[in-house]
C-alpha cells in the first residue's frame, strides 16, 4: 500500500491510495491543473487513477473534483448530503453513497466513516487491499473522534491524520473569536493535543506511518504538531515514523506492506 499526500491545508487537500493495481484519490481541493502538477512531482499519471472521492463539500476539499474527474476519466463519488452542499457537483456525474458504505475499486475496499465537523455528511475513508490486507486511512476535518471512528481506525498501516492547531496559538492567534470557537468545536478541527490523544489510541506495532494534516497555517507550526503527537507515543508500542504534511509540498510514497512486511518511505518531500 503507498500513499501520497499531495498537499494539505486550508488552502486545498489531496490524497492518494494505491494498492499496486487500483490508484483512488480522496479529495479534490486543488484546480485540475495544479492537481496535474503535483501528481507529476509524485510520478502519477493523472489518467491512472480510477476514482475520487470527497469527503464533504468544503472548497479545500472539492474544487477541482468535478472538472478532474471529466478531465480524466475518473468516476466521481460523494455522499448525497455533500452534492446537495457543493453548486459544482449537482449537474456533475456523480455516484452517490451513504456515509458508513463499503466502496469497492478493482483490489481495494474502502470504508466510508461518518464524522463530526460541520458539514452536511461528511466522510473519513479507510482503504484495505484485498490481497494483502494492508490498510490505509486519511481522517480530516473532525472535530472529535466517536466510537465509530475509533473502531475504523484501529489496526491500520498508514494513517493521515488532522492536527490542525495549537490551542495557544489559536487563542493567540488573528481569527474573531466566533471563528476560535468554530474551529475548536466539537464539529471543527482537532487540536494537536487531540490528534495526539488518537494517536496513542491507534498506535499498535504495525502502524509504520501516521501523517499529520491539514495544519492551520495561522495557528500552528509542523514542530508544534510533531512535538504533541510525538510525546504521547513515545510509551506507546508504535515504532513507525510520524511525518508533519504541508500545505505546498508533496509527501510521500508513504509505503507500508501488510504485517511481517517491510516498510519503506520512498520519499518523505517531494518538491
Amino acid at each position: 500500500m503507498k500513499v501520497w499526500v499531495l498537499g494539505s491545508g486550508s488552502r486545498g487537500n489531496a490524497t492518494v491510495i494505491d494498492n499496486g493495481s487500483t490508484r483512488v484519490l480522496v479529495d479534490a481541493g486543488f484546480s485540475s491543473r495544479e492537481l496535474k502538477r503535483r501528481l507529476a512531482t509524485a510520478g502519477i499519471a493523472p489518467e491512472s487513477i480510477e476514482a475520487v472521492i470527497v469527503t464533504h463539500e468544503h472548497n479545500d476539499h472539492m474544487c477541482g473534483a468535478a472538472r478532474s474527474a471529466h478531465r480524466w476519466n475518473w468516476t466521481l463519488h460523494a455522499t448525497a448530503g455533500t452534492v446537495q452542499g457543493a453548486p459544482e457537483l449537482v449537474n456533475a456525474d456523480v455516484r452517490t453513497f451513504d456515509s458508513g458504505a463499503m466502496l469497492t475499486f478493482g483490489t481495494m475496499n474502502v470504508h466510508t466513516v461518518p464524522i463530526s465537523h460541520d458539514a452536511t455528511e461528511p466522510i473519513g475513508v479507510v482503504a484495505t487491499d484485498i490481497v494483502s490486507g494492508a490498510r490505509a486511512a486519511v481522517v480530516l476535518d473532525l472535530g472529535r473522534m466517536t466510537p465509530q471512528l475509533r473502531d475504523a481506525i484501529r489496526d491500520l498501516d498508514i494513517l493521515v491524520l488532522e492536527s490542525n492547531h495549537d490551542e495557544a496559538m489559536l487563542a493567540r492567534g488573528p481569527y474573531p473569536i466566533s471563528v476560535q470557537r468554530r474551529i475548536a468545536g466539537a464539529s471543527g478541527h482537532l487540536s494537536n493535543r487531540d490528534a495526539a490523544m488518537i494517536a496513542r489510541t491507534c498506535a499498535h506495532s504495525g502502524l509504520q506511518h501516521l501523517v499529520l494534516a491539514h495544519l492551520s497555517e495561522q495557528c500552528n507550526t509542523p514542530d508544534h504538531a510533531l512535538a504533541s503527537v510525538s510525546a504521547a507515543l513515545a510509551r506507546s508500542r508504535f515504532r513507525g515514523r510520524v511525518t508533519a504534511a504541508q500545505q505546498d509540498v508533496v509527501h510521500g510514497a508513504f509505503v507500508a506492506g501488510r504485517r511481517g512486511g517491510r516498510a519503506q518511505q520512498l520519499a518523505l518531500a517531494l518538491d
